[in-house]
């Protein structure tokens, strides 16, 4: 496969080629409209006004010789004959009377007008143009001027100038070659920096930056490189940072649940302790089926996310309502009280299973990060074409350089925090993609140590 700088060279090459091949047609072109032309033009001028010098009758021998005269001043060969078989004779080459002057050009003649001729004459090897005027009195031939000129060839019209011109040429040649050559390097250095960096980042670097040293085309495409090395190292990262937590809070339960049930099996656990080792089996299991659904439930998302959701109405109290009946049980565990305050007129427009998903997440987060005793409120009012969902707690709150990335995935506030009291970091991911899902906006507002109030906008239906 060739290399693209060797096909740019090749073009270049060709257009040269076709430029050479170009100039040699029109230096020829040229030389027949112009040179050939220009000479022909200037031999009936004279020869016209030669044609002046006649005053009819016999071709008398003092015309000749001021012809004669003429000829001895003049760049042209011209004199003038009265039997027009005499050309042989005044020439300095053969000429076939009969293939000279044949029938046509002998009307031609006896009508005023001239022959025009030209042919190769190997005796000056080149090409002659020659001219015949008559001389006619009473439709009879008296007479002919006869003018030639051997006409130059093209390396002789620039003979003195040739070794010029092919020098010249050969430098031009070394200095575009020269030129080209550092012109395809700057051009395919950005190429080449490219094609070093795609190598490594199929190695699996992701770190990596093109120098951007210009706004052209191969320009754009290293800005372009650079933001989709930056987002696939982000991503790496992420995932990466997913792979960790992943690990660790499989690893935890599996150890209790492993470790546990020998000692269970083995006897190490006395039967009256057995029912809370079970227990706290149960509980372990129950995290990593969670987990488990989530990792489930965020590549199903992510695989169906251009899919378009169907949305219909649904009452927004009834949905709300369910909610506070699931999640009651919890709260009251942790002496939380639970404040869900309702307009029964919202319509939404939404899917309910994903409606209800989005409003447990929000409330069961709420009342895991609020201190007993203290109060969670779920609510719902109409905010312009919207249903607005407020949930509010008086719980730990979140840092505010926390708060742009609290909806990525994998991304958790406090990475030392306990399996107590922390999740995955996915449960927020999830609701996030739901939320746009449902052509809804989420908006998170929180303060450290004084809680956090989540809103969530979901279009109403029109009347």
């Amino acid at each position: 496969m060739k290399k693209l700088s060797t096909r740019i060279w090749l073009l270049i090459v060709t257009f040269i080629a076709l430029t050479v091949i170009f100039m040699y047609f029109l230096t020829e072109f040229l030389y027949l409209q112009l040179y050939v032309q220009d000479a022909e033009s200037s031999m009936e001028e004279i020869g016209t006004k030669l044609q002046t010098m006649y005053k009819g009758g016999r071709v008398d021998d003092q015309l000749i010789l001021d012809i004669e005269t003429y000829n001895n001043y003049s760049n042209f060969n011209v004199f003038a004959v009265r039997n027009p078989r005499e050309l042989s004779a005044c020439v300095p080459f053969d000429i076939d009377y009969d293939t000279l002057i044949g029938v046509d050009e002998r009307q031609k003649l006896l009508a005023g007008e001239y022959v025009s001729s030209m042919g190769y004459e190997p005796r000056f090897e080149r090409q002659v143009i020659s001219v015949m005027f008559p001389l006619v009195d009473q439709n009879r031939l008296e007479g002919i001027i006869y003018i030639y000129f051997p006409l130059a060839k093209i390396s002789e019209l620039t003979n003195k100038e040739v070794l010029i011109l092919f020098f010249s040429a050969f430098l031009f040649a070394l200095v575009a070659a020269f030129l080209v050559s550092k012109g395809l390097r700057h051009i395919m250095r950005p190429l080449r920096d490219l094609q070093q960096a795609v190598d490594k980042m199929s190695a699996g670097d992701y770190n990596i930056h093109v120098p951007v040293s210009s706004m052209d085309e191969i320009g754009k495409l290293s800005q372009a490189f650079n933001e989709m090395a930056a987002a696939i190292h982000k991503e790496d990262e992420a995932q990466k940072t997913f792979l960790a937590t992943v690990s660790h809070e499989l690893r935890t339960p599996i150890s209790y649940v492993k470790g546990y049930s020998e000692a269970i099996q083995s006897g190490m656990i006395k039967k009256e302790e057995q029912d809370e080792t079970i227990g706290l089996l149960v509980r372990e299991a129950n995290r990593m089926e969670r987990l488990t659904n989530e990792l489930l439930q965020l590549a199903r998302m992510t695989n169906e996310q251009e899919e378009e959701i169907t949305v219909y109405p649904i009452p927004l109290a009834e949905t709300l309502r369910e909610v506070e009946q699931l999640l009651q049980p919890v709260a009251t565990r942790k002496a939380i009280t639970l404040e869900v305050t309702v307009d029964d007129t919202l319509i939404v427009m939404a899917d309910e299973e994903k409606l209800k998903q989005i409003t447990i997440n929000l409330v069961e987060n709420a009342v895991n990060y609020s201190s007993e005793g203290s109060r969670v409120v779920l609510r719902a009012q109409q905010q312009g074409r919207f249903a607005r969902i407020i949930i509010q707690d008086q719980g730990i709150g979140i840092p505010a350089e926390d708060l742009p990335h609290i909806t990525e995935r994998f991304y958790r506030v406090n990475k030392a925090r306990s399996r107590s009291d922390g999740g995955s970091g996915l449960g927020l991911s999830i609701v996030d993609q739901l939320v746009k899902q449902l052509h809804a906006t989420m908006t998170i507002n929180s303060e450290v140590g004084k809680g956090t109030t989540i809103l969530v906008d979901i279009p109403l239906m029109e009347e």
